[in-house]
């Protein structure tokens, strides 16, 4: 069992290295000079992903989603007559070479912002550089609760459900659910796992917690660990190839917890894919709609297969028009929405942009996006989106909402429905 596991290790990381504070006056920022990025018919934006190693595999989509979107926003106008010039760097999910790549994109190549970059690890390491530079870092791809802290990084901005939030929602529906279940946690060793699980025990006693390093996929112990402590069910604060892992190594072991995952790895084409993958790599059959059948996830943006919903439409849109090689995936409309909600930023900042006056955009709570509940976003809040569904995935590899869309705080306050109404994206009317 354990050279299985090690078979299995070895062929993960072969996988996953393959693909799968005030603005200084300098800088554009409310003095009348021209934005750092910003000429009269472009504006420059930069962002670092994982578009190889370990959070490659689930990943690597959410930049061409997000091309996408601007090549469909552009197409049609662009915002206040310019163009937007989307640059992204391979950072690798290696913190060291996202400080080189983030650099280059400040001094060298001198992006107006930094949208979207991507991972826990890896952004934390620019987090002071982007502000003492004085540039706008919005809509950062991790939950970490250290994005919002508007008083010592105030250029930095989150996107998604902050992983306490997310956490004390899931905690609260297991707690509700599984009254009588052992609790266990297969968690990324940093602040995804720190944050989440702070929000976890506002709910449930959690009976073990095993983190992993992204850099290591021999999870064998973590999840031996977790049987072993009778945990009945297992929640997943992991990026996708680790939740993809850490079913594929229970099933080997004859472990069989009912996972609860969040919104960072829960996507089930996504994990549909990689398990198929990861499997027939290591030499084994499987059946990846068995594995996930009965999984319970989260999410705070509209499932691609919500056809209904006039967001979805817009994305499938983009999709067929852009990359209709691209498998649709909740990550692909991940990147799309994150795209579009700076698009948003950018059209309400005005034809005369500064940096100043995107940060004032962002902390005026205009801003309503694609997401099933509102944002956070203000003054004293940096905060991304406040709440989230739960769902299960069915064995045809669509999901059930079993849980309508939350919102809740951080802290001991109620968890209450979501407002409802949210805004169209004819409503908002970005492109003509």
């Amino acid at each position: 069992m354990r050279s299985k596991a090690l078979v299995l290790a070895a062929v993960l990381t072969l996988s996953a290295c393959g693909g799968a504070g005030e603005t200084p006056a300098t800088g554009g920022g409310g003095s009348g000079d021209p934005a750092p990025g910003v000429t009269d018919d472009t504006v420059l934006i930069g962002t670092h992903q994982p578009l190889t190693g370990p959070a490659a595999p689930g990943y690597s989509t959410i930049s061409a989603g997000a091309k996408a979107m601007y090549s469909h926003i552009n197409d049609n106008g662009g915002i206040h007559g310019r163009k937007i010039e989307y640059r992204v760097e391979d950072d690798g999910y290696n913190p060291t070479r996202t400080v080189e790549v983030v650099k280059k994109l400040v001094l060298q190549d001198e992006v107006f912002a930094i949208v979207g970059g991507l991972g826990t690890p890896t952004h934390s390491k620019v987090v002071d550089f982007l502000n003492t530079e004085g540039v706008p870092d919005l809509l950062v791809a991790s939950g970490a609760l250290m994005w919002d802290d508007p008083a010592k990084s105030r250029m930095t901005f989150g996107f998604q459900v902050d992983y306490t939030r997310e956490g004390k929602i899931l905690g609260d529906y297991i707690a509700k659910t599984f009254p009588d279940a052992k609790v266990g946690v297969f968690h990324q060793n940093d602040d995804v796992g720190r944050d989440g699980m702070a929000g976890l025990e506002k709910h449930v006693t959690i009976t073990s917690a095993q983190g992993y390093d992204p850099a290591n996929t021999d999870v064998l112990p973590q999840i031996t660990a977790l049987k072993q402590a009778g945990a009945d069910v297992v929640v997943c604060e992991c990026v996708p190839a680790f939740t993809a892992l850490a079913i594929l190594t229970s099933a080997r072991i004859g472990y069989k917890p009912k996972f609860v995952v969040s919104s960072i790895g829960a996507d089930p084409r996504t994990l549909t894919g990689l398990l198929s993958e990861f499997g027939k790599r290591a030499g084994a059959e499987v059946s990846a709609p068995q594995l996930l059948t009965g999984l319970i996830g989260a999410g705070y943006l509209p499932d691609v297969n919500l056809t209904s919903d006039p967001w979805t439409a817009l994305f499938r849109e983009v999709h067929q028009k852009y990359i209709p090689d691209v498998p649709l995936t909740n990550t692909v409309v991940y990147g799309m929405a994150q795209a579009y909600t700076f698009a948003q930023a950018l059209k309400e900042a005005g034809r005369d942009l500064t940096r100043e006056g995107i940060i004032k955009v962002m902390e005026s709570g205009v801003l309503t996006g694609p997401g099933l509940t509102p944002f956070a976003f203000s003054p004293e809040s940096h905060s991304g989106y406040t709440g989230a569904y739960v769902f299960t995935i069915n064995a045809d590899g669509n999901t059930t909402v079993v849980q309508e869309p939350v919102v809740t705080d951080r802290g001991d306050g109620p968890i209450e429905p979501a407002p409802t109404g949210r805004k169209t994206p004819s409503d908002i009317g970005l492109v003509g």
